[in-house]
């Protein structure tokens, strides 16, 4: 990718979502929400504080994280869709391989 995000922005891949229910119906495309789970793909160094230090961000490329639904912009980048957001709308960072599900 050639696009590096500044200051604390975080450049994320949104992570689809299994598109059939515990149940075992089949959600349809129409009636899908947009996922709040992503891979952080590329991170900004930081932002600085007010001594002019640079103060680094705790998420890293490779990470799963967890952001709220109207978080981040999104961009179209190498043909990708891609989200742009700071550090700051990222709820948290998801271990291992679970999948967190939303709240009907």
């Amino acid at each position: 990718m050639k696009f590096r995000p500044l200051h604390d922005r975080v450049v994320v891949r949104r992570v689809e979502e299994d598109t059939k229910t515990a149940g075992g119906i089949i959600i349809p495309d129409t009636a899908k929400e947009k996922p709040q789970q992503g891979e952080v793909v590329a991170v900004g160094p930081g932002s600085r504080d007010e001594t002019g230090k640079v103060n680094a961000l705790d998420v890293k490329p490779g990470d799963r994280v967890l952001f709220g639904k109207w978080s981040g912009t999104e961009v179209k980048i190498d043909g990708e869709d891609l989200l742009i957001m700071k550090e700051s709308d990222i709820f948290g960072v998801i271990d291992g391989k679970a999948s967190v599900k939303a709240a009907a």
